[in-house]
């Protein structure tokens, strides 16, 4: 009986993981930090912002903010720990939360993540700094290889990329969307032993981010 408990727990889990996503309206499209749509899963917002509270970067670079609620999160860590900024890319910050646009830990740049202007942005804002990077914009394959092609030079070693939504794709939930997060991250991870896959950062039992947890080495 011992060895069919793991067993169990994941097929729970995973049971679990397409039940929370499928309700998408009802769950994790419907949470929200201080009152903007933070639209991840919170199991994730917890384990990232121990890992943000651990590492201590001076700059997090996130791509794709839509409302802008997790970029809101990030900017009150920020101001909890008393240091760090948040640069924010996403290809129309029309619709972003009006206080992270006068938020002094925060840049806002409009654009896509894989614009080369957009890239030497970010780059020089971080330069010289100790980074860690989110993806969680465009989750194409192809975007995403691109995405991590851009960034991941950028986090700095015992910091963190992680590539979000590699949950979809049939890993376990859309199993229709294609080749996203995960099949972009496969294909790359070889070519650069310098990250590893943090799998203790999935320690609450359900992860949007499988595989996704990256540690600069």
């Amino acid at each position: 009986m011992r060895r069919a408990w793991p067993l169990v727990g994941r097929s729970v889990a995973t049971e679990f993981h397409r039940l929370y996503y499928g309700r998408r309206s009802q769950t994790w499209e419907n949470t929200y930090w201080l009152g903007a749509p933070v639209q991840k899963l919170p199991l994730d917002l917890w384990v990232m912002q121990e890992i943000v509270y651990e590492t201590r970067p001076d700059v997090l670079v996130e791509t794709g903010v839509n409302q802008g609620g997790s970029a809101l999160f990030w900017a009150s860590l920020f101001d909890l720990i008393g240091h760090g900024e948040l640069v924010a890319v996403d290809i129309d910050v029309s619709a972003v939360d009006e206080r992270l646009a006068r938020h002094p830990r925060v840049t806002l740049l409009e654009g896509s993540s894989t614009d080369p202007a957009i890239v030497a942005t970010a780059w020089a804002r971080a330069a010289g700094r100790r980074v860690g990077v989110l993806l969680d914009s465009d989750h194409r394959a192809e975007h995403v290889r691109a995405e991590l092609d851009a960034y991941g030079p950028l986090v700095s070693p015992g910091c963190y990329l992680v590539v979000e939504d590699t949950n979809v794709g049939g890993h376990p939930v859309s199993p229709g969307f294609g080749a996203g997060p995960l099949d972009a991250l496969v294909g790359w991870l070889p070519q650069h032993p310098e990250f590893t896959v943090d799998r203790s950062r999935e320690k609450l039992l359900v992860s949007f981010n499988p595989s996704g947890y990256l540690r600069r080495r």
